[in-house]
């Protein structure tokens, strides 16, 4: 018999039922616009969270972190708490930009980021020490490396000089500013000297950066040379000047240089520079190959122990004059552990005259153009401890003013101011500019290619590079009167100085080491080597030697450099350097005249203050 269950219970169920899908489907109803309004929210926000520390990877808290819409402008800041951390979420989905302040830190930012919807982006931050605004005392400037700072500007500088002996030298005069530790064509005694700028050029500079724009800047430097014991603007044409027309045995020390008396005669530029884009400048400026010697040298371009500091041929690709350009343009780009330098230099100046004429005067010359434009790139990157640079260089109508002008007490009669070796034709008549005051230059176009490396690890750091240069005659030619640097003029120009290319290759090696963190240990090896670059063949002893000849320059350093304070130092080394077969010539007194001496031994000590 089947059994029945009451009406009333099934009854009560059923309702109970009907009550509960009542109730499902009026909250579902009550709901439907904020579940509506969900998938929304979902596609247009996006959260943001991060770790600020500093670069030993400390946490940093109390970091402002502001998030910048870069589509709309609109910012939110939040602050990072004990562990460094912050976290901000419900932004818009959008091109955003990301910028942590700190006191005593340097503002960093991190730009070109997208939020897409419901991205959760994880950004990190490094911090670096902000460089302090400047020395707020005698104490702290005396003790301390702080910068003399006013309103966005800086002064700064370097005061060097010693005493030194020279096994073959010669006189000094007010205006040379490298010493005499190098081998020179002309010296011939052994003698005490002071010995100006041995570990730094002496000289003065103020530098700026002003930003004016999130992330961009204006910045400036102008800086100069001083010869530290006579207080004269560095000036190497001048000490071939004063040499003109005296014999071989009356010159004081004669060099070629960069520095030729302008009033800043280091660097004069401005331009602007970007986080993110680099920086460019404009002005005269040390060329790249310049700026890879003063990195990568062992001495770090040391005039008193480093051949490539005290001889400018590696840093300006070839001849010493360019390493530094007027008129340029040079752009610097940082990327990560790589970075990209380019340069270009407008042509400038005048180029003289001359005539295929026999006999020609200063009324029937040609007037020549000047060509001496020039460029260059580096490419290099660091990784930990190891960084290289590989840097090439151009230039036109490159000038090598290697000598005094020959005068009636010299070995022969003074034809060098009145030619021009275009065509070797003397001028007739008056001198077509006046040889006071004026320079004999040899002219070429250069194209160079160094690479360059070191390995740093505390407390050796080990350093090498190698170049090569290759020159030729120049496309075109100077003449007579053409300008050279710091305004001077050339009274002798001499275009077809090569017969051949002429190929030179400069390499070098050291090591640093430093003691208890206070005294550097520094050995240096630097060699020079050129080939036959004149037909026919004059290069044997029968012959007589000719500067056109193979041969080669070497120079090997060792000295001790001792830290009292950031500021004061105090230096004690010696350099032993030679030349020959070629380079142990003596130009420009013929064929067959060797140097008075082929070597030249320098012991050198001194201080050098620097602010």
């Amino acid at each position: 018999m089947e059994r029945q269950f009451p009406l009333p219970a099934v009854s009560q169920m059923r309702l109970a039922a009907q009550r509960m899908i009542l109730a499902v489907v009026s909250f579902l109803l009550l709901m439907w616009p904020a579940m509506g309004a969900l998938p929304a929210w979902a596609q247009t926000e996006a959260s943001v969270s991060g770790v600020v520390t500093d670069q030993a990877g400390a946490a940093l808290r109390d970091v402002a972190v502001t998030i910048k819409n870069v589509d709309s402008g609109s910012t939110r800041t939040v602050v990072t708490d004990g562990a460094g951390h912050y976290q901000t979420s419900g932004l818009q989905t959008a091109r955003i930009e990301i910028r942590a302040a700190k006191e005593g830190f340097a503002d960093e930012t991190r730009a070109r980021i997208s939020l897409t919807a419901g991205q959760y982006a994880t950004i990190d931050i490094k911090m670096q020490p902000k460089p302090a605004d400047g020395c707020t005392s005698g104490h702290q400037f005396a003790a301390t490396d702080c910068a003399l700072t006013w309103h966005g500007i800086t002064a700064y500088g370097a005061y060097d000089v010693g005493v030194g002996w020279v096994s073959h030298g010669l006189p000094e005069n007010g205006y040379n500013y490298e010493g005499e530790s190098l081998v020179n064509r002309n010296g011939y005694q052994h003698r005490f000297v002071v010995a100006p700028n041995n570990l730094q050029q002496t000289g003065l500079g103020v530098r700026g950066k002003e930003e004016f724009l999130h992330g961009w800047s204006v910045v400036f430097n102008a800086s100069t040379g001083i010869n530290p014991q006579s207080g004269l603007l560095a000036n190497a044409s001048q000490t071939d000047i004063i040499n003109n027309g005296l014999p071989r045995g009356s010159y004081s020390e004669a060099i070629d240089g960069a520095r030729a008396g302008q009033p800043f005669n280091d660097e004069y530029y401005a331009g602007v520079s970007s986080t993110n884009i680099g920086t460019l400048i404009f002005g005269r400026q040390r060329s790249l190959g310049t700026d890879a010697m003063l990195l990568y040298d062992p001495a770090g371009g040391s005039y008193a122990f480093s051949y490539i500091g005290y001889n400018g041929t590696m840093a300006g690709g070839g001849d010493t004059e360019n390493s530094r350009w007027d008129d340029a343009l040079k752009y610097r780009l940082t990327y990560g552990p790589a970075h990209f330098g380019a340069m270009y230099k407008f042509a400038d100046g005048s180029a003289g005259c001359y005539s295929a004429s026999a006999t020609w005067t200063a009324a029937n010359c040609t007037a020549e153009e000047a060509h001496n434009n020039a460029y260059g790139f580096d490419l290099g990157g660091n990784n930990d401890k190891f960084s290289g640079d590989l840097v090439f260089q151009h230039y036109n109508q490159a000038i090598s003013v290697l000598n005094p002008l020959l005068g009636p007490q010299s070995l022969s009669a003074p034809y060098q101011s009145t030619m021009d070796s275009i065509n070797t034709n003397q001028i007739t008549g008056v001198n077509l500019i006046s040889t006071d005051n004026t320079v004999y230059g040899i002219v070429t176009d250069n194209n160079a290619i160094m690479a360059a490396a070191k390995y740093m690890s505390e407390p050796i750091k080990l350093y090498a590079g190698y170049e090569y240069i290759w020159q030729n005659n120049p496309k075109n030619p100077l003449g007579v009167g053409a300008s050279d640097q710091g305004g001077y003029f050339m009274s002798g120009v001499e275009d077809n100085n090569l017969d051949r290319e002429k190929l030179v290759q400069i390499w070098w090696t050291g090591a640093k080491y430093t003691y208890r963190k206070k005294t550097d240990f520094t050995i240096a090896w630097y060699q020079q080597r050129q080939n036959d670059f004149r037909t026919p063949p004059t290069c044997s002893v029968a012959a007589g030697f000719r500067s056109s000849c193979a041969g080669t320059l070497n120079e090997g350093s060792l000295y001790a450099d001792h830290h009292f304070s950031k500021r004061f130092d105090s230096f004690a080394g010696i350099a032993y350097s030679w030349v020959s077969g070629g380079l142990a010539i003596a130009i420009p007194h013929g064929p067959g005249v060797p140097y008075n001496s082929d070597n030249n031994f320098a012991p050198t000590l001194g201080s050098r203050f620097t602010f």
